[in-house]
């Protein structure tokens, strides 16, 4: 393993900060322009002109100077990019505009922001981060992080030399997070956990046992406890439910996500899908209430039902995951909190027993007919990986911005859930990258291709990646076979 890491930390420094051998420079402005020499595997070569946004060597490359160097290998691709949209078609032809592969026509830094813009791979909508500028030829260009293109195009990217890179089309793009994590990856992070939900098998764990804030990631258990009373015949999917007072109070705060006024009708299932796609508070809370008659009752039951699923770590002030203030004069302000390996678990069980609560968490858009309201998933990685399966964000100003991805993988002869925690990064941007990484170790440790084991650190045990280690996930694999 140590034999592995030693070869691979290169490369994977090389990813994460791949133009940290670029020449030295300080500028005033936050985005600082720059060129950089490519040279491909196949002996294609060019300058690519870059972006640094807000600091140097948080690199943005641009796409028509790749194009330009990719058009006659394996990651050929076209792009249309306008004002505010970009169009991409791998294996597509790139007609040239002109400004590719030349030097920055001018010194000046340009005024430039990094936003969500419109972005389609093969008539796909994707999720990326993004600054688009208008060139001197008039036609707009595009910059990308340089993670973020060795991700969508599958392919290796590494520093060569002082302001170089070399891009292997033919070698995958590959993490390894042991070297992630030596190179201070993860201290912007508050805790990691990945690992197979079927097998129990651990992939990867980072300050994994350690308690932070959850935010909006505590409706998975608001989540639970509704498939509960569902399975219980307490209440069902179809059963209209009438928003209270309390619930349009909080629909109407700046916390507020669906429109909801006090009177109206919606249905559980309207309610559950509110809740897990466009993260609605106020569904959480009118879930809490038709369960359990108030908020402080279902607290209750979200505290001893963790306690029973062994969530040590868990604790609960509120159904939504928003800051909870006590009625004290000096009022506390607290937040639900657990640990990324409680958050494994509660995910785990959640899919195990009610696996028909991705056919929720894996829509991109759905539509609340009694409020004749249409919604989106929060989820970026839906958008950006094949697989994603769900499950929740959640985002608050002490619990950073947080996710829980799950994805499906297939080892010929079952479908297994792999999922990834990451709670606590700097911002969503950050949320999406830090586990759109790990998402793909979770696949390459799935299926072979890099190591692991339950310390993160790769095979040492001589077991099989993929394959049950105890008992009990033996039984529940066989029992998850059959359920599916």
């Amino acid at each position: 393993m140590k034999t592995i890491l030693q070869k691979s930390s290169l490369f994977i420094l090389s990813i994460i900060l791949a133009v940290s051998l670029l020449p030295a420079r300080v500028y005033a402005g936050f985005e600082m322009c720059g060129v950089c020499q490519v040279q491909t595997d196949t002996g294609a070569a060019g300058t690519v002109k870059f972006l640094d946004y807000g600091y140097v060597n948080n690199t943005y490359l641009s796409l028509r100077d790749l194009a330009m160097i990719l058009m006659d290998t394996d990651k050929a691709f076209s792009v249309e990019i306008s004002n505010s949209s970009v169009s991409l078609s791998t294996g597509g032809s790139y007609t040239p505009v002109g400004t590719e592969n030349g030097s920055w026509e001018s010194e000046e830094n340009p005024d430039l922001s990094l936003r969500r813009n419109e972005f389609e791979v093969d008539g796909q909508k994707v999720f990326y981060h993004t600054m688009i500028m208008k060139m001197p030829s008039g036609d707009y260009d595009c910059f990308m992080m340089t993670m973020d293109l060795a991700m969508l195009f599958d392919m290796d990217i590494a520093s060569s030399g002082t302001g170089s890179l070399l891009i292997n089309t033919q070698d995958a793009f590959r993490v390894f997070p042991d070297a992630l994590e030596q190179a201070g990856y993860f201290y912007g992070v508050n805790g990691v956990f990945l690992g197979d939900a079927v097998t129990g098998e651990v992939y990867y764990q980072y300050q994994a046992d350690v308690p932070y804030p959850i935010a909006s990631t505590s409706k998975l258990m608001t989540c639970l406890l509704t498939m509960e009373a569902v399975a219980s015949g307490q209440i069902a999917p179809e059963d209209s439910v009438t928003v209270s007072d309390a619930v349009e109070l909080l629909a109407s705060s700046s916390d507020g996500v669906i429109p909801l006024k006090a009177g109206d009708q919606i249905t559980v299932q309207e309610l559950l899908t509110g809740l897990l796609l466009p993260s609605s508070n106020e569904c959480a809370l009118c879930l809490a209430e038709t369960i359990d008659g108030s908020e402080e009752a279902f607290v209750q039951r979200m505290n001893r039902r963790a306690q029973e699923l062994g969530l040590s770590q868990a604790v609960f002030f509120n159904s939504h995951g928003l800051p909870s203030y006590s009625g004290d004069s000096i009022s506390a302000k607290r937040q639900n909190r657990m640990s990324a390996e409680d958050m494994f678990r509660l995910a785990a069980y959640l899919l195990e027993v009610y696996p028909q609560v991705t056919g929720i968490t894996s829509m991109k858009e759905a539509r609340l007919a009694s409020l004749d309201l249409e919604v989106r998933n929060s989820n970026p990685l839906l958008y950006n990986m094949p697989g994603v399966t769900g499950l929740k964000t959640g985002t608050t100003n002490k619990a950073g911005a947080c996710l829980v991805t799950s994805l499906s993988a297939d080892d010929g002869t079952m479908l297994h859930d792999l999922i990834v925690v990451v709670l606590g990064t700097e911002d969503s941007m950050e949320r999406g990258r830090v586990s759109g990484l790990l998402a793909r170790y979770a696949l390459q440790a799935f299926y072979g291709e890099g190591e692991a084991s339950g310390d993160g650190t790769a095979g040492q045990d001589g077991t099989t990646p993929g394959l049950p280690v105890h008992a009990e996930a033996a039984v529940g694999r066989i029992i998850r076979g059959v359920v599916r």
